[in-house]
């Protein structure tokens, strides 16, 4: 993937993450951490708390490999080489 095109997912991924922010009240660093503690197993009851968890952790990994492709992407080049300066869209 391009710089462009991960910075494009980057957002979207945190786009998806943000609802189940608001729904459960926390943040996804923070669910996922509590998450890999093994801290909400008791929230696997509930199967549409179990889907989200399945969904909004697969989200919050997806993020971290783009968020890291991105970062070894951008290290060794000069940032202002990365702008794009025509729409995406």
């Amino acid at each position: 993937m391009t710089i462009a095109e991960l910075v494009i997912e980057i957002n979207y991924l945190e786009r998806q993450m943000s609802l189940y922010e608001e729904k459960y009240g926390v943040l996804s660093e923070d669910f996922y951490a509590a998450l890999m503690r093994g801290e909400l197993a008791r929230c696997d009851e509930f199967d549409e708390t179990r889907y989200d968890f399945i969904s909004w952790k697969g989200l919050y990994e997806t993020r971290q490999r783009r968020k890291g492709a991105y970062s070894a992407q951008i290290r060794p080049s000069k940032l202002a080489d990365n702008f794009r300066f025509q729409p995406a869209y």
